[in-house]
C-alpha cells in the first residue's frame, strides 16, 4: 500500500509538473443538505437545524474547511430561508469547539415557479421576494462566506431560478458593505460573465472566490472541457472550486485539483459513497481527504482558507 501511494504521488509529480501546477493543499468544501427533494431519497438527509450543526461539525472534523450550510423546514423537510433556522445552525456550529468558515446560502428567495397548466398562476414551490429578504439572515449573521449565484437558469420542468442584475448588484454591494466574501456561484458561461461585471464595478473584494457547479440540468455539464472553459476566464489571482453532482462528484474533485482549483463534496450534491451506499457528509469527506492524500495533497486548514481567500476573522 505505502508503495503505491508513493507511486501514486510520483505520478501526480510528474502531471503538475507538465502542466504548470504548484497547488499542495486544496480547500476541501462540504455542502452538507441543500435544498432539494433528496428527503426520503437517503435515509439521513440533514433536516432540522440540530441535524444539520451537527453535520457540519462532523464533516470539519473529518477535514471541510469550509461548510456551505442551507437549511429546511423542519416539518416538511423541503428548503427553507427562516433566519431563526439560520440563526440556530450558526450559533449551534459556532458553540462548538470546532473551527470551520461557514458559508450560508443566499439563493432561497429567487424560485419562480410557474406549473405548464396555468403559467400566469404561481405554483406550490414559488418563493420569489426581494434581494434585501433574501439577504436578511446575512445581515444579521455576517458569515464568513455568503453565495452569490451569479445569473438565471431552468431548475426542474416548472421552476426557474432567477438572479437578475439588479438583484447580482444589490446583494454584491451589501456583501462588500458588511465584510463577508461572497462565492461567486457560476453555473455556465453566461453566469462567468455577469460575475466578471461584478469585479469590473469594484463590487468584490480581491482575491475573487469562485464555484463552479457542473452536472446541473439546464447548466454546464460535468466534463473536462467545461470546467477548463470557466477557468480560462478566470481573472488574475482568483480563486476557484468545482464540483459535479451524483456520480461526478469525485471525478471532477480530482479533474479541479489536477486544474489547480479547490474542491467541494457533501449531501447536497451526491447521495452515495459508492454505488449502492449511503453517504454521510463525514464520509464524503473522509473519502474526499484519502483521494487526496494519496496523491501527496493535504487539505487546507481553516485558517490556511482564511489567509488564502482574504477573509475577516471569524470574531
Amino acid at each position: 500500500m505505502r508503495c503505491l501511494q508513493h507511486r501514486r504521488a510520483s505520478i501526480y509529480g510528474s502531471i503538475k509538473l507538465y502542466m504548470g501546477i504548484k497547488l499542495e493543499k486544496v480547500a476541501i468544501t462540504c455542502a452538507v443538505t441543500g435544498a432539494g427533494d433528496s428527503v426520503g431519497r437517503h435515509p439521513a438527509i440533514p433536516v432540522t437545524p440540530a441535524q444539520i450543526a451537527d453535520a457540519a461539525i462532523e464533516a470539519a472534523k473529518a477535514g471541510a474547511a469550509i461548510v456551505h450550510i442551507h437549511v429546511r423546514d423542519p416539518k416538511t423537510g423541503k428548503g427553507g430561508r427562516d433566519p431563526a433556522h439560520f440563526r440556530e445552525v450558526f450559533d449551534r456550529i459556532r458553540s462548538s469547539d470546532t473551527d470551520v468558515i461557514i458559508n450560508l446560502t443566499a439563493g432561497m428567495g429567487g424560485n419562480m415557479h410557474r406549473p405548464y397548466e396555468d403559467p400566469n398562476q404561481p405554483g406550490p414551490d414559488h418563493d420569489l421576494v426581494t434581494s434585501e429578504e433574501r439577504f436578511r439572515h446575512i445581515d444579521e449573521l455576517r458569515p464568513e462566506i455568503c453565495t452569490i449565484d451569479c445569473g438565471t437558469m431552468n431548475f426542474g420542468a416548472d421552476s426557474i431560478a432567477t438572479n437578475r442584475r439588479r438583484d447580482l448588484v444589490w446583494m454584491a454591494t451589501r456583501a462588500k458593505e458588511l465584510g463577508v466574501k461572497p462565492e461567486l456561484e457560476i453555473f455556465d458561461m453566461g453566469q462567468m460573465g455577469h460575475a466578471l461585471e461584478l469585479i469590473a464595478a469594484g463590487l468584490i473584494a480581491d482575491p475573487p472566490m469562485f464555484q463552479f457547479c457542473l452536472g446541473i440540468a439546464g447548466g454546464a455539464p460535468a466534463t473536462t472541457e467545461a470546467m477548463q472553459a470557466l477557468r480560462a476566464m478566470l481573472p488574475p489571482k482568483a480563486h476557484w472550486a468545482a464540483f459535479g453532482i451524483s456520480r461526478h462528484e469525485f471525478p471532477m474533485l480530482m479533474q479541479a485539483v489536477l486544474l489547480g482549483g479547490h474542491v467541494r463534496v457533501g449531501l447536497e450534491d451526491n447521495l452515495y459513497l459508492e454505488k449502492g451506499v449511503f453517504a454521510t457528509n463525514r464520509t464524503l469527506v473522509e473519502k474526499a481527504v484519502r483521494i487526496l492524500g494519496e496523491f501527496g495533497i493535504q487539505p487546507m486548514t481553516p485558517a490556511e482558507t482564511r489567509a488564502a481567500l482574504g477573509l475577516r476573522s471569524r470574531n
